[in-house]
């Protein structure tokens, strides 16, 4: 190999190269470049090693020449480009570094061979090919060279018609270019968090299995999959990494093709592949972007077993391919960290509770908490930006900062509304219609049972007009959605759910909402309809997010759904809700059919009982009292519509405190019930539980106590143990042990059922509430007061929050927490509490209703206890009075 340095004489050639290597190597001890003030050392060594031969060392000149060349360049670059340049060249110095030494140790195992050193550099020169090894890392680096040149054009504003020129030019410009698509750029600068993802891939890729290794991060656009594999990499040592396109089949044919160019193995998809297979050094073969789910990414996977490979997509069917990881949302922690590096704020304790509520809003979805963080730093504005985006959301989720630290073009709306413009008219629609429902508990047999129905704005998928639901169509059609992780599929629960920002979008993506509206509010009436009536209190706590957010469209055609809607309204304890829709109902049906008619007297009862649901019991007995007077008149006594109202009527007198009154309709009703459906009928057994709620009230325990276990037999061979009916009578028997002081009976049966509750219908649910507070009751019998207090306090807070503070249910737990302060000798707040719910009930039961009753005589013991003469005797009176005249 010749030499490109000038000619030397040989007594000076090699103090220059020497000079020039100390140099390099004290400017490497300056810059954070090991790899190059390794291999700069080890080139001085070299030179000094050959200084002391003391013969023939001009044999040697060509190789120190060229390996003084070589740092030479390589500093060059370093300092041209910086850590991008000594990350190019680490494997090269590397590699280099450990070539020398071995050269350094055989010349000093020559030197120490006097007889012949001549003959034995020669062939030691020969043997080794020492010239070509070097000329090897020269080319080596002059193609790295020539990325970083490349990487410096298109830094500066190199327009896309010029790089196209460069990429389609048949000259070294398609080399250097095609050199930079094989190379990896760094993840971006402000990478966070996902720190189990790495740890799982790296014990992947470190296992010797024998096999490939293909790896597949998969999950909804803007998770951050790309930028975990491209911090993997960082951390990794592979002798070569390829990233490869994989958007289209076009740009996947020009990866492969960059990597042939590159190896100089041909110009070919198929040269490369070959490469591949027959090279079994520890090379990454990089799919980025893999989400067209027509590519059958198989063609272009290397036919062989060694090799490492990354995939990333936004399709879960890639997971066939090998070990895969679900990218989804950030750890708290992290996105709150993230958030703030983005937004250059510092860690404060204001700002991360600030962030904190900025990234739930988010979801922890990394390509949004980014967009946000670069909006706040250049608004500075931390502290404004969560009511900002909660009245602009679609704007600033589309919004692309001008500044970035990474390579990621698109933002949050933009890279789902990419995959969205991919789906079939069918699909699309779908997602759509499903943006009106809640995001999760979204199931098939919501459509399914639709499809029965004609006629309507938008059908199911079917293939011909049978009323029978197509089961593979829709599978196609969901399968379709789930390839972009736009939509998930929980096998185990057969629900599906959308990512909440994903379904805030996917309502952004409508023109007109009013059609779709429409209809998906029709497809959920038809469905509820079809619900059974056992079913129907559970299945409403299932449904209730996705009313809510409908929203109800309820125009005239439709009107027979609203009914569906108020039983999944009133059996989910949201009775405000429920009025509306009664009133609605009542209203519609006396305009088109008259007072007298069933439909119209069935809405009156509809209406009654959520007045009774929301404490207005007056109002629920004067209607109660007008259906039973026309259903008797039309009907007479004995239909069941007629002893439905009977029995109706009979618990609101029980709760305005007319016990006697309440018994006798019970007692009437449940014979007739008996005798005409049979005591295992649920009219009947529902009659039965009435009647034994009224004996207790009127304190005739123990008959309450036989109908109860009766009730509670018949209900769990019924329906089995866990139906809500039958922990409706666990509850109600738990009652009467209580009142027959049977504490750890009644304490038994409650924890049970409030647990069963709790995990059915959640804890906010008012029969969960009610169960809570009986509880709480049972442990004050029983002296454990601190337990007592803690269940009293929160279902006090839950029932002001969910019914409002005048409902008999807030006031009941307000009673009862004043007992237990009372007990406890907190006597203030038991006062507090006992003067306004004495208050309250007087303005809404009157005095003489047996509750007002009780909340007297509580508040005259703790007038006594404090000490209140006047007050205490005052209310005494009163007590006296009210009892004369009952």
């Amino acid at each position: 190999m010749a030499s490109t340095t000038p000619s030397k004489s040989k007594s000076d050639w090699l103090a220059p190269a020497i000079l020039t290597a100390k140099t390099i190597t004290a400017a490497a001890e300056c810059a954070p470049f090991p790899y190059i003030k390794g291999v700069s050392g080890t080139v001085l060594i070299l030179l000094e090693t050959v200084v002391r031969v003391k013969k023939n060392r001009e044999d040697l000149e060509e190789l120190c020449n060229s390996a003084t060349e070589i740092i030479t360049t390589l500093h060059d670059q370093v300092k041209a480009h910086g850590n991008t340049a000594a990350v190019k060249f680490k494997g090269l110095c590397e590699k280099l570094e450990s070539y020398l030494e071995a050269v350094i140790l055989a010349i000093r195992n020559l030197q120490d061979q006097s007889k012949g050193f001549r003959g034995r550099v020669k062939e030691f020169l020969k043997s080794s090919n020492l010239t070509e090894e070097i000329a090897g890392y020269q080319t080596q680096i002059q193609g790295v060279c020539s990325k970083l040149k490349l990487m410096a054009i298109i830094e500066t504003n190199f327009k896309v018609d010029e790089m196209h020129a460069i990429i389609t030019a048949p000259s070294f410009a398609v080399v250097e270019a095609v050199q930079n698509i094989n190379n990896c750029p760094p993840p971006s600068r402000i990478f966070q968090g996902r720190q189990a993802m790495l740890d799982k891939m790296h014990q992947f890729f470190d296992t010797d299995s024998g096999n490939q290794h293909i790896y597949v991060l998969y999950g909804l656009g803007g998770a951050g999959k790309t930028q975990i594999a491209l911090k993997f990499i960082e951390q990794s040592s592979f002798s070569d990494v390829f990233l490869v396109d994989t958007s289209k089949v076009d740009t996947i044919e020009t990866g492969l093709k960059s990597i042939a160019v590159s190896k100089s193995v041909g110009d070919s998809a198929q040269a490369a592949l070959r490469w591949l297979q027959s090279n079994h050094t520890r090379w990454l073969l990089f799919f980025d972007n893999a989400d067209d789910p027509k590519i059958n990414l198989n063609n272009f996977l290397p036919r062989c077993n060694h090799g490492n490979i990354i995939i990333t997509s936004r399709n879960p069917e890639l997971r066939s391919y090998g070990a895969h990881t679900l990218v989804s949302d950030m750890e708290e922690a992290d996105a709150i960290t993230l958030l703030l590096r983005r937004a250059n704020k510092e860690s404060s304790e204001e700002n991360l509770k600030l962030a904190t509520g900025i990234v739930k809003e988010l979801y922890y979805l990394p390509l949004a908490i980014i967009q946000a963080g670069a909006f706040i730093s250049k608004s500075e504005d931390l502290e404004g930006y969560l009511a900002l985006y909660l009245s602009n959301r679609a704007r600033l989720l589309s919004k692309k900062a001008a500044q970035s630290h990474d390579d990621y073009a698109q933002t949050v709306f933009t890279t789902w509304q990419t995959s969205f413009n991919q789906l079939s008219h069918l699909a699309a629609t779908l997602l759509q219609l499903c943006s009106f429902l809640h995001y999760t508990g979204i199931s098939e047999d919501m459509f399914s049972t639709a499809s029965k129905y004609e006629p309507l704005s938008w059908s199911p998928p079917r293939e011909e007009p049978t009323g029978e639901w197509n089961c593979l169509k829709f599978l196609d059609v969901t399968n379709e959605i789930k390839a972009y992780s736009l939509i998930s599929f929980d096998a185990k629960t057969k629900l599906f759910s959308i990512h909440p920002l994903v379904h805030a979008w996917s309502r952004s993506t409508l023109l007109n909402e009013d059609p779709l509206q429409l209809c998906m509010s029709s497809i959920l009436g038809m469905y509820i309809t079809k619900i059974p009536g056992n079913e129907i209190e559970l299945a409403s706590v299932q449904l209730i997010p996705h009313i809510v957010l409908l929203k109800y469209a309820n125009p005239d055609r439709v009107a027979d759904f609203r009914r569906a809607f108020w039983h999944i309204y009133y059996y989910a304890g949201k009775f405000k809700d429920a009025q509306a829709i009664a009133e609605q109902v009542l209203e519609k049906s006396k305009f088109l059919l008259g007072d007298d008619h069933a439909d119209t007297l069935s809405a009156m009862g509809t209406l009654a009982s959520t007045y009774y649901k929301l404490g207005e019991f007056q109002k629920a007995k004067e209607l109660e009292v007008l259906v039973l007077d026309k259903r008797t008149k039309i009907l007479g006594e004995d239909p069941p519509d007629t002893l439905l109202a009977m029995g109706n009527l009979a618990k609101t007198r029980c709760d305005l405190g007319q016990f006697q009154k309440a018994k006798e309709l019970e007692v009437l009703v449940l014979e007739k019930r008996t005798n005409f459906l049979g005591e295992d009928h649920p009219h009947t057994l529902w009659t039965m539980s009435n009647l034994a709620q009224t004996y207790s009230d009127l304190g005739e325990f123990q008959k309450a106590k036989k109908l109860e276990i009766l009730v509670l037999e018949k209900r769990t061979k019924l329906l089995g143990e866990d139906h809500l009916n039958t922990l409706l009578a666990m509850g109600n028997l738990a009652s009467t042990y209580s009142d027959l002081g049977e504490f750890q009976k009644a304490k038994e049966l409650e924890v049970l059922v409030l647990e069963k509750r709790t995990k059915l219908l959640g804890e906010d649910h008012p029969d969960t509430l009610f169960m809570m507070g009986n509880l709480a009751s049972t442990y004050s019998d029983l002296g454990e007061l601190q337990k007592a207090k803690e269940l009293e306090v929160l279902v006090l807070e839950k029932r002001r929050k969910l019914l409002g503070v005048d409902h008999p249910d807030t006031l009941r737990a307000m009673a009862n927490l004043a007992v237990t302060h009372y007990t406890l000798g907190d006597l203030k707040k038991a006062l507090g509490l006992e003067v306004e719910v004495l208050q309250k009930r007087r303005q809404l039961l009157g005095d003489k209703h047996p509750h007002t009753i009780l909340a007297m005589e509580n508040l005259v013991k703790t007038y006594q206890k404090l000490g209140k003469q006047e007050e205490m005797e005052r209310l005494e009176q009163l007590i006296e009075h009210t009892k004369k005249s009952l």
